[in-house]
């Protein structure tokens, strides 16, 4: 039986329903198939005319929860050193940015931005009722619905309503892999850490659907032909991604090559390549600081603003700087006082960082009060789906934010 039959057989059927998380690029998109017809449908509507067609997103997740009071000094307040004796950061070693609050003394990257007006940093954010398991926290945080059961993520929704087709290299996700915030029904990311391996990944059954479905040609089945777009733009993208990548040169200083160093590189170099990507996604993992929090989190905050600072310098180099913009979370931040090993458990509200040439740098929500706390752990000034929606709208210049996040949060202003 011809793979393109338009009745399909079951077993085609089957081979189809068992591949359809192996169409991305080394990555798993999600199950689709039960709204080809909705998606086909939307394809006519088409042509919504988008406010900022050239403006991207970058999103750095901070991945096991990084200390937000040690990034953020509250350096005038006596009850931060009540609480932490030994890992406080010192008045004298803080770099100072206001009267009360002041950086990390490793982020030096952070200073130089904040100075130049391109640092947002926002007080207080997560979510009501916490949870202090990486994997739920994480995931709530992924798909912008606390205690909530969502297939897709934020990003991924995002794109889903901004784009209603499938669009070559729409979202780029650079890590081994996909991250359930870029989680969607009809983009298909990009996924990838070593660019020169970029290719399909998946089982068996995935790689035959991969053979069966892919081809330059319509037939009479509009869901196969659906099928086959998404799978050609894949294909396509991964050799556009793999040359981006190779042909990239900068001499622009962004620290030490750290992981988060290569992974920015290369999203600069496909943002100089022009692809038409909107989002993308990268992380710094190892903020998990139970013990001797000082020299792990020193390294990570010097990768960290160092990375950032080189990204921003690396964009106004090639003329791009007006057109990004990179928000920064992390799972949760930790608790109020150190324990007795150095270091710090599980905590909750933390701050959220926002980098651009067009933004309005400084500090924004309420700083959680030190001595009014929830069991040990900072009590949430700013729902963190305020921040996912001020990039949206305020930066991308979507409108549905309510549709995607799934409740009206109050926007910050930081572009307006």
């Amino acid at each position: 039986m011809s793979p393109h039959n338009q009745q399909g057989g079951s077993s085609e059927r089957d081979l189809l329903r068992a591949g359809a998380f192996g169409l991305g690029v080394s990555a798993a998109l999600p199950s689709f198939l039960n709204r080809v017809a909705e998606q086909e449908t939307k394809k006519i509507l088409e042509g919504k005319e988008e406010k900022h067609p050239n403006r991207i997103l970058v999103v750095l997740e901070l991945t096991g929860g990084n200390d937000g009071l040690n990034t953020i000094v509250p350096y005038a307040d006596d009850a931060y050193y009540r609480v932490r004796p030994t890992i406080g950061i010192k008045p004298n070693d803080t770099i100072k940015l206001n009267d009360h609050f002041g950086l990390h003394p490793a982020m030096s990257g952070f200073e130089a931005l904040f100075k130049d007006g391109q640092l947002a940093i926002v007080h207080g954010c997560g979510y009501p009722d916490p949870n202090l398991s990486h994997f739920t926290a994480m995931e709530w945080w992924h798909t912008a619905v606390p205690h909530g059961n969502e297939l897709y993520g934020w990003l991924g929704r995002f794109a889903d309503e901004n784009k209603q087709t499938p669009v070559e290299n729409y979202i780029v996700n650079i890590g081994p892999r996909q991250s359930r915030a870029v989680a969607s029904a009809k983009q298909s990311p990009i996924v990838f850490s070593d660019p020169k391996k970029l290719g399909r990944a998946g089982t068996d059954a995935q790689q035959r659907v991969f053979e069966l479905y892919g081809h330059p040609y319509e037939t009479a089945n509009r869901s196969l032909d659906f099928v086959n777009t998404v799978s050609r733009t894949a294909t396509a993208g991964a050799a556009l991604v793999r040359n981006a990548c190779a042909e990239y040169r900068t001499m622009v200083d962004y620290g030490a090559d750290s992981n988060l160093t290569l992974d920015l590189k290369k999203v600069i170099g496909l943002i100089k390549a022009g692809l038409m990507t909107r989002i993308y996604y990268v992380s710094l993992p190892g903020f998990d600081t139970h013990a001797s929090q000082a020299p792990t989190q020193n390294l990570l905050l010097i990768y960290l603003a160092d990375a950032l600072r080189g990204l921003m310098e690396d964009l106004e180099r090639i003329g791009r700087a007006n057109d990004v913009s990179i928000m920064v979370f992390t799972e949760f931040g930790r608790r109020v006082g150190e324990n007795m090993s150095g270091g710090t458990d599980h905590g909750t509200a933390t701050p959220m960082y926002i980098v651009g040439k067009q933004l309005k740098g400084g500090f924004y929500g309420q700083p959680p009060s030190l001595t009014d706390l929830d069991n040990g752990n900072l009590k949430m000034t700013t729902d963190f789906r305020s921040v996912y929606g001020t990039m949206l709208k305020e930066w991308m210049g979507f409108d549905d934010i309510q549709g995607v996040l799934k409740g009206d949060f109050p926007l910050l202003g930081v572009f307006a």
